[in-house]
Parts: C-alpha cells; structure tokens; sequence
C-alpha cells in the first residue's frame, strides 16, 4: 500500500476517496499513515473513521459494535460506546496513532517536533509516499474578503500553505495534492497574487511540476475542477493542484466528466422529517440595543411538539391559502404527521436510494439498516413560513425565490435583518432545487440552515447533516461526532470524498509508471 500523510484533514473527505480505491480482491491501494487535525470533534471524526478501516486494511469484518455505536441515539451514551470500543481493539489503538490532534503553525508544534512525527509514520526507508490536504481557506474566500474588504496580511491562515511548503520541501513526497476555494484565483495581498506564489513556491526549485487534474494547463482557471461535472450532486468548485515529483512524469490523465447527478436522486428517499420548532419573534426591545444600534428583539420560547407543529403549519396553508397565486400542491390537503418527527442521531430506514444509482454502492452498506445524523434543527416559527413560500416557488417556478420575491408575495414573508433593504445577501433564503446538484455545502451550515432549505414544502425545514453528507457523497456508515453544529462545520469543510476518490485513480497511474 502507498503511504499517505493527511495534513489539515477536516474529517477525512480527501482521505476517505484515497482509501476507497483497491485492487481487485478488495485490499486497499493506498494508507493513510497519519492524518492531522487541529479541531477537536473533527479529528474525533477522523479516529473513529481510522478505526473502521483498520479492518478494511487487514482484510476483516468491522466488528458489529462498530454498528451499535452508530446506532446509539443518545449522543453521550453513543461516545461512551465509541471510546469503550477503541480501547477494547488493538485497531482502536492503531486508530489513534494514525488520527493525531495537532495544530500546524502553533507554539506546542513545531517544525521539529511535526517533522518527527511525519518521519517516525513513513518509516526511514519510505521514498515513494503520497502528501494531500488542504491549508484553512477561509482567508482566500470570496465571501469572507468581502466582509473584511480584502485579506489581511496579518491573518496567519493567509501562510499556513508555507507549512504544507515546508513539509514538501523536508519530506520530498512523490506526489501532493493540495485542494483551496476558488477565491484562491483572484486573492491578493497588497498588489500580489497569492495563487502565483504558490503555483512558484510548490515547485521548490525545479524538483515538481504542477498539473491541472483536468486538462492541460494553459490559464490559473484550468486548476478549478467543478463537483457536479464528476458524479457529485453538488455544484462546487474548488481549486486543486497535483504536484509531481521530477523522476516521475504526468501520465496525460484527467478526470473523466460524468452525468450529473440531481439532488432529489440522494435524498428524496431519506426518512422524510419534520421541522424543529423553538421560539417566535414578538416585538422590539423599547429601549435596549444591540451594539449596531438597532432595538434588541424579544423572542417567546415554544416548547416542541408534533401537535404544535401541526397547528403552526396548518395556519401557516391557511395564511398562503388567503394569499393566493400561489398553488398548494401536496399542502392543499394539510400538513402531515411524521411518524419520525424530528429525526434523530440514528433513524431506521429500509431503502434510501433508487437501486440503479449510479452512487447506491457508495453510499450503502449492507450491515447498517438506517442513517446516523438524520435530525432536523429547530427554527425559528417565522421563518419556517419563509422555508414553506421558499419551496413551493420553486416547485412553481424551478429556482429560489430572492427576497424581492418574498416582498412581492407579501410583507409578513420579508425577514427581519438590519441588511434587508441593502442589496446584500438577495438570496438569504435559499431553497434547494430538486432536479439539480446542489448548491456548494459550506462551514456556514453550521450557523444556520437558510441557505439549504429542503425543497420539499411539506417537511419544512433546511438540511439535516446527513443529507448535506449525502451531497459531499459520504458514505452512510461514515458518523460524523461531535454537537449537530459542529458535525454541519465538518461536513461543511470536507472535500467529497467520491471526487477524491476519481483523483486517487490519477496518482495511482502517476505512481505505477
């Protein structure tokens, strides 16, 4: 097996496509030696994942515990399960040896003490060994420039990239792939192009080229791979650079473009789940602010309940029924009583995808007979009338409606935002559309659910975690840890595993000639 080192992991996407790759009985043709992680629910994540190969290393059978786990709804109980099981197995030992909690660039790991690790986990005879990862980008992104005019050159994460330099340059791996925004293109500090340092510095001397993963470079944008043009339902492009070592040569392969895979296809079988509900806005503070200067609101808590929800929904119909223009479809008849309710950390399901899927042995495995991360968040009760007028337009017209539209329809549907009427952030509802990819799962799903609004108006709600795993194309029996928040800032950060999947096909011929 080819080693591999996995700097900035997240929870393991591109690390998850390279160990998905094997030889025809089944043994996987790389190995992960060490995966590093500074966030500590991810690098939880990753131990756990770690575990599970283990077996699949080995050529064993995942120990059933590792499904009861997985089963566990109770999310205490399931990480005592977790922690009781990697200490019962020599492979959870192995797991945490491979899965190490480490932030680069910080006081308590130096260069030194990095550059042991990485040599203790290759091993001193290791000439041929594979470097992937992706440096923090939320410095290069468009989104996050914008809101702070630019990047500042102080940010240490605009530099982190120089670590990943730096371990090229001490280690010397045959191949490295380094995955970024794609505000990584245009991004700049002062008067200079960030992506031009790197595309220079990566080089190191003359001893890599860089490639495109899919066609021959002639500009910066033929760097950018987009998901959704290679079997993942989800329209997100990224910027990936393959680096190869001078004593071995590009083999003139790229990615090879597939029919798009609509979002509908991967989780229109889900367990079909309710909204959460949690409080209601009721009026402004007559006196307080908050520090922008606008009156402080005040909520009123409401407790959960499916009879709740069923009485808030149907005067929600009622309310869109006195509106008009607007056709009701499946809601003309009421809303609907799930028997899930809300979901739960591990819902039972017997078929979650069509048979012919082209994704149905990715996703499934045949020792796990439902979902983990399966469960709604709770909203608010306005804007769950915003998620019902969200989906039903765009069963009306096929796109998401922006908030010009909700002002149209009528003036209880505009949200209640200090940038509302600034020209900003049109689309701050925005519905999934059920015939398409996806649009791009970001770390922002972990603050909110606005942004992915199931497009289905009767479940009324945005997307669980697995359902937005679903679209990064996880596995099902890949558990993600952790709080609901932090396991949405996870799978929001992770590259889908299944494009890595297809790039580790690319450096399995690069390494074979």
């Amino acid at each position: 097996m080819i080693p591999i080192i996995d700097l900035f992991a997240g929870p393991g996407g591109l690390g998850e496509g390279f160990m998905s790759l094997t030889d025809d009985k089944g043994k996987p043709l790389f190995d992960i030696r060490l995966s590093i992680e500074k966030d500590e629910n991810a690098h939880k994540t990753l131990t756990l994942r770690s575990f599970f190969r283990q077996f699949k290393k080995k050529g064993k059978a995942v120990p059933r515990k590792y499904y009861e786990a997985i089963e566990e709804k109770n999310l205490k109980k399931r990480e005592e399960l977790i922690e009781i099981m990697l200490d019962s197995f020599p492979e959870g030992k192995e797991a945490k040896i491979e899965a190490r909690l480490v932030e680069l660039g910080s006081k308590e790991w130096p260069a030194e003490k990095v550059d042991r690790l990485i040599q203790d986990r290759l091993g001193k005879n290791t000439k041929n060994w594979v470097l992937i990862g992706g440096p923090p980008c939320q410095a290069y992104s468009n989104v996050g420039r914008s809101r702070v005019g630019g990047i500042d050159p102080d940010d240490h994460r605009v530099y982190l990239y120089k670590e990943y330099l730096r371990i090229i340059e001490k280690h010397n791996p045959t191949v490295f792939v380094m995955e970024n925004v794609q505000g990584l293109l245009s991004a700049k500090v002062g008067e200079e192009k960030v992506f031009d340092w790197m595309k220079k510095d990566l080089q190191v001397n003359g001893m890599y080229t860089i490639h495109s993963l899919v066609k021959p470079v002639e500009n910066d944008k033929d760097f950018l791979i987009r998901a959704e043009e290679y079997g993942v339902p989800q329209k997100r492009h990224r910027v990936i650079l393959l680096g190869i070592r001078s004593d071995f040569k590009h083999q003139g392969q790229y990615l090879s473009r597939k029919e798009q895979v609509k979002l509908k296809s991967v989780i229109g079988l889900l367990p079909k789940i309710r909204s959460g509900i949690n409080r209601s806005f009721k009026k402004y503070h007559p006196y307080e602010k908050y520090q922008n200067g606008s009156p402080k609101r005040l909520y009123e808590n409401i407790p959960d309940s499916d009879e709740k929800w069923l009485d808030l929904i149907s005067t929600q119909i009622l309310k869109l029924r006195i509106w008009g223009d607007m056709p009701l479809n499946g809601l003309s008849k009421g809303p609907i009583k799930y028997s899930n309710g809300t979901g739960s950390e591990y819902v039972e399901c017997k078929k979650s995808i069509e048979d012919n899927h082209p994704l149905k042995s990715w996703f499934l495995d045949p020792e796990l007979n439902g979902l983990p991360n399966h469960e709604s968040r709770a909203h608010l009760t306005q804007d769950l009338m915003r998620y019902m007028f969200a989906g039903l337009y765009v069963e009306k017209n096929g796109t998401f409606p922006k908030l010009e539209d909700y002002a149209k329809h009528h003036s209880d549907l505009i949200p209640d935002h200090a940038n509302v009427k600034s020209g900003k952030f049109t689309d701050r509802f925005r519905v999934q559309v059920a015939d398409q990819p996806a649009t791009t799962v970001t770390s922002h799903i972990s603050k909110d659910g606005h942004y992915f609004i199931h497009y289905d108006p009767k479940q009324c709600r945005s997307l669980t975690v697995r359902e937005a795993a679903r679209i990064q194309t996880f596995p099902d029996n890949y558990l993600f840890r952790g709080s609901r928040t932090q396991q949405f800032h996870q799978v929001g950060n992770a590259v889908p595993p299944y494009l890595a999947f297809q790039i580790a096909k690319i450096v399995k011929e690069v390494l074979k000639n």
